[in-house]
């Protein structure tokens, strides 16, 4: 007598029906999935330039912006340490303290990105290059909801925005450095411009010795260079536009870029918490 195979047990409940998911964690996590490598510890050229990219697009936006704001760029501490000196040598020491204060600022954000990297690597930290950006997003905001307000009484806060927006750059600028190993910096063109022209010149000259060893250009530095400057001009664009009909709240976007690049990264390590 042939014996009956086991019947496959169903895996619904109900017939015809598909199976529930427990909870809707894996839709949250797959909605941030493109921008996972952003920020994320694990790193390549590829995401380095991303990241960079966006940066770029950010400090343009930011510095062009803030220069109609308060009338100086808050990105070129070379051009604020020359004018420390100019103001001393003038006898204008308000100046010069005011310039000095902007130098320290860009340095505190520096320094403030290196501690919450390391400070996120130790806790092992899967958002731990994206802090320092979660609190650039936040001082955007700052700027971005209160700055009108901050308008209004120009003689008392103009030189505290200048502060604001040097530490928002000098905690950019260290971030994608820290990231790319000094390869990649987007708070400040005068390297970039730089690069690109050693680069060019290796690419124009004309290998005339047989024998000799040729000079060949690194046309993935050259691109990489030339999308650096591109992103940074387009952002400096779109400031200069978006302060001159939207006013201060034109940084609000930007915030919110710098913490949609944080989310995936931060919502591991929240569900990570939870779970533990």
């Amino acid at each position: 007598m042939p014996t009956k195979r086991p019947r496959p047990a169903s895996t619904s409940s109900t017939p015809g029906r598909a199976p529930r998911p427990a909870c809707g964690c894996a839709e949250r996590s797959a909605l941030f999935e493109p921008i996972r490598g952003f920020t994320s510890l694990q790193r390549t050229p590829q995401t380095d330039l991303k990241l960079g990219s966006v940066l770029a697009f950010v400090a343009g936006a930011a510095n062009a912006g803030g220069f109609l704001a308060v009338g100086q760029y808050t990105s070129h501490m070379t051009g604020m340490v020359s004018s420390v000196a100019d103001h001393l040598v003038l006898g204008e020491l308000t100046l010069a303290l005011a310039g000095a204060g902007a130098v320290l600022a860009f340095l505190l954000g520096a320094m403030t990105t290196a501690w919450l990297v390391n400070w996120g690597m130790r806790h092992e930290l899967r958002s731990a290059y994206g802090l320092p950006l979660i609190l650039e997003a936040a001082a955007l905001l700052v700027f971005g909801l209160f700055g009108a307000a901050i308008g209004f009484m120009t003689p008392v806060f103009l030189p505290l925005t200048v502060v604001l927006l040097c530490f928002i750059m000098g905690l950019q600028n260290a971030v994608i450095t820290k990231i790319s190993q000094a390869r990649i910096r987007t708070t400040h063109v005068t390297g970039l411009v730089t690069d690109l022209g050693i680069e060019l010149g290796k690419l124009l000259y004309v290998n005339r010795q047989p024998g000799a060893e040729p000079v060949q250009a690194d046309r993935g530095r050259l691109r990489v260079h030339a999308q650096l400057i591109g992103c940074f001009f387009f952002g400096g664009l779109a400031g200069a536009l978006g302060f001159k009909y939207l006013g201060f709240v034109s940084t609000v976007p930007l915030a919110l870029m710098l913490l949609l690049l944080v989310m995936r990264p931060a919502l591991d390590d929240w569900q990570r918490l939870r779970a533990a």
